[in-house]
């Protein structure tokens, strides 16, 4: 035997060889696929019966490119539609605004109102298509375009599907495109899950995301254990406005990285379903739907290399295999040269690609949790469950996540992990391939793919000719409507949409709330 140790990125020690002694006789309970705690999968057939939805991330400069895009990559194959927007669009300003001078465009796609929203999305008919909107602070704005889109269309609300990322607590963890201060940030949440339930009953309210978590450097345990502790700050939320834990549970879905750890991962997609279900069932929901987690993935976007680029291509196979092993129910694979720029449309294309390859060539999606009853695959998930319980047993010590956010607690957990991964790559005990180890003379030219500067004066020009167009009364009318409701406890989300469909851009409506809310330093 070997005296070497080898360790998964979360720190867990990985033996030479794993046998029937390395798990519990009770693991072998004869649990099924679709039933609780869905270690296995959430769908007793799942890939057989359904593949998961092949979306492709896109979003870049106008409205108008970004439609372009979406018809291509619709003509090319993918499933459902995932809207990446700018910074501005983000946290909150128009295009004109001061602070948007040179993000307009850049890594997302720049709008300002539901006229940019009807560009985006022409000749696409928001009833047969899933959409799904990478979007928190300004979520409900968005969703707010999309829903008065969908009526100009004349759709029937209830056939509406998708998925608003809408996770706050995150971006306080870990990203940063927040605005407004907890508080009034999960109230508006809530508001979102209240007035979703009864008028947008297909849609997915949050996607409680780890994805950005883990991209800022935390483990495969803390991108679960942060993601799940947040989770549970949600409902609990919810449960405090009285709303129905078996209705709003239903339409909470989750957004995980998929990184190249090809059996940790694996593990973990495993132990984050068996952990929910239990999360779940102890805050009172007993409808099997609500006990579910489902979950969108992305492949790693830190793991993409900008030496040696084509290598990522591989990178990527790997953890799109990661994905669907686990029993993910969407995805979305990176390009190749997103280390270098937004992705090329070769790029996107070999990225879509990639994940048909696995689900028509591979067999990987002909049975249901192929990995099941390996001694390595049950003894990790065990051991990665047993790890993030530990983290989130600490966060509940501190008060919940947004306690331990407040505090700093996950934010210095992430920046640990993330120097501890950087050390081991700089001395060498981490090999990423082209990077500290069989380097190259001389790199390939790769083709990236550049926004042009002169987007914002494109959209500032829009933004000119539909303040001068609209009925300003109305549009003052809504925006006081929108305040005094904020300063209340009534639904913001009927008044922000009647506000756009009143023409109030992004930033005057995210304008009026910081003046009631505040901003969060």
């Amino acid at each position: 035997m070997s005296s070497k140790k080898v360790y998964t990125d979360s720190g867990i020690e990985i033996k030479e060889l794993y046998t029937k002694e390395d798990i519990p006789v009770s693991e072998f309970n004869n649990e099924m696929p679709g039933e609780f705690p869905y270690t296995r999968g959430v769908q007793p057939d799942m890939y057989r019966g359904k593949l998961w939805t092949m979306r492709q991330y896109a979003g870049f400069s106008t409205a108008e490119q970004s439609n372009k895009r979406y018809h291509y990559l619709l003509s090319q194959g993918v499933m459902g539609l995932s809207v990446a927007f700018d910074l501005p669009t983000q946290i909150g300003y128009d295009s004109d605004h001061a602070l948007s001078e040179g993000e307009v465009g850049k890594v997302g796609v720049a709008i300002d109102s539901l006229a940019d929203m009807e560009i985006l999305f022409k000749g696409i008919e928001l009833e047969k298509v899933s959409t799904s909107m990478t979007i928190n602070a300004t979520g409900f704005i968005l969703l707010a375009f999309y829903v008065a889109l969908a009526k100009k269309q004349g759709a029937d609300l209830t056939k509406i599907a998708g998925t608003i990322q809408n996770d706050i607590l995150k971006e306080y963890a870990a990203r940063g495109t927040y605005i407004y201060p907890p508080k009034p940030s999960m109230r508006i949440i809530t508001d979102i899950f209240e007035w979703c339930s009864s008028n947008l009953p297909k849609w997915n309210t949050i996607s409680i995301s780890g994805y950005h978590i883990r991209e800022a450097g935390s483990t495969a345990v803390q991108e679960i254990a942060f993601t799940l502790s947040n989770g549970k700050a949600y409902v609990q939320a919810a449960l405090d406005k009285g709303l129905d834990i078996n209705i709003f549970g239903k339409r909470l879905s989750f957004f995980f990285n998929a990184h190249n750890n090809l059996f940790e991962e694996v593990a973990k997609f495993r132990a984050a379903r068996k952990m929910w279900a239990q999360i779940m069932k102890d805050l009172g929901a007993t409808d099997e739907k609500a006990l579910m987690l489902r979950f969108h993935t992305q492949t790693g976007g830190a793991t993409l290399t900008a030496q040696q680029p084509q290598n990522n291509i591989s990178r990527v196979t790997i953890q799109t295999l990661a994905a669907v092993l686990g029993g993910t129910q969407s995805l979305h694979t990176n390009g190749y040269d997103e280390a270098l720029s937004l992705p090329t449309e070769e790029a996107a294309r070999i990225a879509l690609r990639t994940q048909q390859i696995v689900a028509f060539e591979s067999g990987a999606a002909d049975t249901v949790d192929p990995l099941a009853g390996s001694y390595f695959i049950e003894s990790l998930t065990n051991e990665v469950e047993a790890k993030a319980w530990e983290l989130i047993h600490k966060i509940d010590a501190i008060g919940g996540s947004v306690a331990a956010i407040e505090e700093g607690f996950m934010q210095d957990q992430i920046a640990q992990s993330a120097y501890e991964y950087q050390r081991n790559i700089e001395n060498g005990q981490k090999i990423i391939v082209g990077v500290n180890k069989f380097l190259v003379d001389k790199e390939l030219a790769v083709p990236g793919f550049k926004i042009d500067d002169s987007i914002r004066a494109i959209q500032s020009e829009k933004l000119l000719q539909l303040r001068a167009q609209r009925n300003q009364e109305k549009v003052t009318a809504c925006l006081a409507a929108i305040s005094s409701t904020a300063k209340g406890s009534e639904n913001l989300m009927p008044f922000v949409i009647d506000a756009v469909e009143n023409n109030c851009t992004l930033g005057e409506i995210a304008d009026t709330l910081r003046l009631v809310y505040g901003e969060f330093k």
